[in-house]
């Protein structure tokens, strides 16, 4: 069993080192309750139970404290993927809901998978999702002082578990201030993919990782026989010419885990029971 989670990058230029430790701290926290939970059920309910958690925790870009957009108003985006089944469901700029990645959930049982806007909202509330504010404080403040945040956050995990099954989830809060009507790479198979070979869940920016196909790309080279870092290389390599910021997590059948960031430095955290890691 294997798990590894993201909270989208961390910025020495915007964030202190107060911040820093706080973030450790909640991903050590958030990826062993995550194993501990993964030692009882598959791994796509471990996934969508870390992200969750994720989500819950205001520190990350997901769910609570998620980005406010440039008409006032948070939109977030989340989804999952069963590698066994290769089935994926998400939702795509969904509002006032505690937690977008549990919708997502729920629509994996659905023939329509994927749900945006007011299509994603009536399906929350039909399902028992209560209206809940996403907002705090600071995201507020930066709002109304107009000050852009660098774009970057987002929320992720990929785990293995005891019967060899891969899952991936990915649940952002957008990049704030943008566009209303924007879609993020969070709920496409750019940023969350997986099959029975390989799982990867991505952070960055989304215009960049849409362009790469990242995820995809990443399952599919593993699938066709590279190694994780082989694939990795190649896949990140591709986002040179443009100068594409992107973090991304996975792990594969054999129980390698793998990170890599294109700028510094994503926030991440894996577990397998007796190695823990948590970003420097």
């Amino acid at each position: 069993m294997k798990l590894i989670i993201h909270g989208g990058f961390f910025s020495e230029s915007s964030t202190n080192h107060e911040t820093k430790v706080a973030k450790q701290n909640a991903l050590e926290r958030i990826v062993k309750d995550s194993y501990s939970f993964l030692k009882t059920h598959s791994a796509l309910e471990t996934v969508v139970y870390a992200v969750s958690l994720l989500e819950d925790d205001e520190l990350f870009n997901a769910g609570i404290g998620s980005q406010i957009q440039s008409d006032g108003k948070i939109r977030m985006s989340a989804a999952i993927m069963d590698g066994e089944t290769q089935k994926m469901s998400g939702v795509i700029n969904i509002e006032e809901v505690k937690n977008p990645v549990q919708v997502a959930q729920m629509l994996m049982q659905y023939e329509d998978r994927v749900l945006g806007g007011n299509g994603a909202i009536n399906f929350a509330r039909q399902h028992g999702f209560e209206s809940f504010s996403t907002e705090i404080p600071q995201r507020r403040a930066e709002y109304e002082a107009k000050l852009k945040a660098l774009g970057t956050g987002t929320v992720g995990c990929v785990a293995l578990d005891q019967n060899g099954k891969i899952a991936t989830a990915t649940s952002t809060g957008g990049k704030g201030f943008e566009i209303p009507g924007r879609i993020s790479d969070s709920a496409t198979v750019a940023g969350n993919y997986a099959n029975a070979f390989c799982g990867v869940s991505l952070t960055g920016v989304g215009e960049d990782i849409v362009s790469n196909a990242t995820a995809a790309k990443i399952v599919t080279r593993v699938t066709d026989g590279f190694t994780l870092q082989e694939a990795f290389a190649k896949t990140f390599n591709e986002l040179k010419p443009y100068d594409g910021f992107a973090g991304a997590i996975a792990i594969d059948k054999e129980g390698n885990v793998f990170h890599q960031d294109s700028h510094p430095s994503m926030v991440f955290a894996s577990f397998d029971g007796d190695n823990f890691e948590v970003f420097d």
